[in-house]
């Protein structure tokens, strides 16, 4: 765990927080990235999920790949052919899982099942996103959300990037009971971010030195 200066804001610790990851060298981007990974594959909470959502990484983000395809070099999985990307279409082998991830659709999040093989395409932030016309996952089936973000605190509070949609999407009740667990370096996980009152707390986080369970959901809404 970080410490921080708790007088920072967040758009100042956003900023700190970017640039540190940002000149994280190729190497040990990938080597924190894969250790991150063998934490969660071989938590109980990952092993026992049958449908998990997840992210595409975007700006140095932890990598997840390693959990969805086979390939041990993802950054090679993604061929460009114009604004369309197939990811690993060959040589990576889904695990046993359903996968779900994101597309940003007005201010809110679109959730596709998406498997090795199947074509993405660059979305309004620039972020790597499933097809419009790919299939949606069911809410109902979801066990586990792996949720990005710039920083996490010991309470399980979330620096995002602003826009707001995993609190939004986290706020509604159809959501609650989902196990949501943020993924992060560790020189971003800290001893407290500034909160305000729309800011959802998640269950866990992980980094490269371990997943960490926060509280149960019942206490977070307590203190909400």
């Amino acid at each position: 765990m970080n410490t921080s200066q708790p007088s920072l804001t967040k758009t100042e610790l956003r900023r700190s927080l970017l640039n540190t990851r940002k000149s994280l060298s190729a190497p040990e981007w990938r080597q924190k990235s894969e250790i991150l990974c063998n934490h969660l594959h071989n938590s109980p909470l990952f092993t026992e999920a049958k449908t998990i959502l997840a992210y595409f990484s975007f700006r140095q983000e932890p990598d997840l790949s390693p959990l969805f395809t086979s390939s041990v070099e993802p950054a090679s999985c993604l061929l460009n052919s114009g604004d369309r990307q197939d990811a690993c279409p060959t040589n990576a082998i889904p695990t046993p899982k359903k996968w779900g991830f994101p597309r940003c659709v007005g201010k809110q999040l679109s959730w596709h099942i998406w498997q090795p093989g199947d074509a993405l395409h660059t979305g309004a932030y620039g972020i790597l996103e499933p097809l419009p016309d790919a299939p949606k996952i069911d809410r109902s089936e979801v066990d586990l959300i792996l949720v990005p973000a710039v920083g996490c605190d010991v309470r399980g509070y979330r620096l995002g990037y602003g826009g707001g949609y995993y609190d939004r999407m986290l706020s509604l009740t159809e959501w609650e009971s989902k196990i949501a667990i943020g993924t992060i370096f560790e020189f971003a996980f800290l001893a407290q971010l500034p909160v305000d009152s729309w800011d959802k707390a998640l269950h866990g986080v992980c980094t490269e030195s371990g997943l960490e369970m926060i509280q149960e959901k019942s206490q977070r809404s307590i203190e909400q």
